[in-house]
């Protein structure tokens, strides 16, 4: 049986806000508890909430730690700063399920989040998601196949696994599909963002390092094309010179500042409540 836990008591931050740790926000059988930590600004809220998702080419990642190339809580504290609040989350990783769950453990934790939206002091209304690499295809997949996102960030997002051509039997999208993506066409599509793109989608900030040997820039361009297609709000950022996680790229704060400033902007424009 699947459950989860009430809220654990908040603790002060150093931002002079709330941080609750290791809220179990799902708890599945055979599994280990599934937790986020969640950050809100200092104040009466209720406040707009973005979900922060972890890269790790899905089978490895932690809620708390940023890549390499970001400087170590800069996203978290920027979106506090920003008067965001912010939960980052653990999903189930490919060495222990298969697709779909990781995007079902989003979509629990995103379940969660509205139901304690109250006391957590949350205006789950105006809710976005923030993801990188694996996170961010997790992320846009969320923002796809629910109501409940209101505006997506997606930095280096895999959005077309069978066009990745990664089918080694240990590849990454081998792993979290359960076998080759070329083996199972309808699995690697229903785990492909530019494949699950529909009318009434919301905005999406998509950001890509250029020379990104890892994920290309043509997996954001697919998932772009798809949404204005589709008569979606979406803004296309080629990173030049960077790699994977925006590596050789010397501005990387000054992109988490304009995820910040397009997520806060989008989640604004919404009525609250």
């Amino acid at each position: 049986m699947d459950l989860s836990l009430p809220p654990v008591a908040p603790v002060p931050s150093p931002s002079g806000g709330l941080t609750r740790h290791g809220v179990s926000y799902a708890l599945r059988s055979g599994f280990r508890p599934l937790l986020l930590d969640l950050h809100v600004p200092a104040g009466a809220g209720p406040f707009p909430v973005v979900v922060w998702l972890h890269g790790g080419a899905f089978r490895a990642g932690d809620r708390r730690y940023l890549p390499d190339t970001v400087r170590p809580g800069a996203v978290f504290e920027a979106l506090v700063a920003a008067g965001v609040a912010v939960a980052t989350v653990d999903y189930r990783l490919s060495g222990e399920a298969v697709f779909p769950a990781p995007l079902d453990d989003v979509t629990a934790a995103l379940g969660y989040l509205r139901s304690y939206a109250g006391e957590l002091g949350l205006d789950v209304d105006r809710l976005g998601v923030w993801g990188e690499s694996a996170g961010a295809t997790l992320g846009a997949l969320a923002a796809l196949t629910t109501d409940a996102v209101a505006a997506a960030v997606c930095w280096y997002p895999p959005t077309d696994l069978a066009a990745l051509g990664h089918d080694g039997p240990d590849s990454p999208i081998t792993r979290l599909l359960g076998g080759p993506a070329a083996g199972l066409p309808e699995a690697a599509a229903l785990a492909s963002p530019a494949r699950r793109v529909a009318p009434g989608a919301p905005p999406f900030l998509l950001v890509h390092g250029v020379r990104d040997e890892q994920v290309p820039f043509a997996q954001s361009e697919a998932l772009h094309e798809r949404l204005r297609a589709a008569g979606a709000r979406s803004v296309l950022v080629p990173v030049e010179g960077a790699g994977h996680c925006f590596a050789g790229y010397p501005d990387v704060p000054g992109l988490v500042a304009q995820a910040v400033a397009f997520l806060s902007r989008e989640l604004a424009a919404r009525p609250a409540g």
